[in-house]
């Protein structure tokens, strides 16, 4: 197996730095990481760090909250594809869908989806603010809205991906869309029984840990 071909390199903390996202993107490039993951602030400076390459830019959009205007995510998604984003990971409006808003909810993800036309969403619904039941409903909403990709976590709430979520997500979309788990997966290991549960991308920031684990195991 490929573990790089699944890894989103992510740095999305506040405080990022020019010269943290040139290391980021260096070491893409040197693993052959199949995205590096960052703010929309940094799309430009991603794209053009790895334009002879064939690693892609994911920009987050509506992050980490996901509770602005739909208008406001739909702005900064088209932003960033302008920018050079290959891919886009928007936050759902969680107190909508707490709300039982479920027209607001798939309007918002809906209209991100028209914006960006060929584009690849994921979207991202929080599942550590959510019960099993609201899990399900959004990940039915997300297969009516046609999403290609639903996403654990940000990583910046109490918790991040878990197994169970994980095969929840898997059993109600099947091959419908895929699987992105991200949050608090830090090790090969754990990354491994994701992919083995049903993910199709892992959203790190430990890639290359990762990497380093993989070429240390006999």
């Amino acid at each position: 197996m490929n573990i790089n071909q699944y890894i989103d390199h992510t740095l999305l903390k506040p405080g990022t730095t020019e010269r943290q996202i040139i290391d980021l993107c260096n070491e893409a490039k040197k693993y052959e990481f199949y995205a590096v993951c960052v703010n929309s602030s940094y799309v430009a400076l991603a794209k053009q760090l790895l334009s002879k390459t064939s690693v892609k830019v994911v920009s987050v959009v509506g992050f980490p909250l996901g509770a602005m205007a739909t208008e406001a995510k739909v702005f900064e998604a088209k932003n960033a594809v302008n920018d050079g984003a290959d891919e886009i990971d928007m936050v759902i409006n969680i107190g909508f869908l707490r709300s039982k808003n479920y027209v607001a909810v798939f309007k918002d993800i809906l209209d991100v989806k028209t914006a960006i036309g060929k584009i690849p969403l994921k979207v991202i619904i929080e599942i550590s603010e959510l019960s099993k039941n609201e899990i399900v409903k959004i990940c039915e909403i997300c297969l009516d809205a046609k999403v290609d990709y639903i996403k654990t976590s940000t990583g910046f709430s109490k918790s991040g991906a878990t197994l169970t979520a994980v095969k929840i997500i898997k059993k109600i979309i099947k091959d419908q869309a895929k699987i992105k788990a991200s949050g608090g997966i830090k090790d090969l290991e754990t990354a491994l029984k994701y992919i083995d549960a049903g993910a199709d991308r892992i959203g790190t920031s430990s890639g290359v840990a990762m990497m380093t684990d993989k070429m240390s195991t006999p």
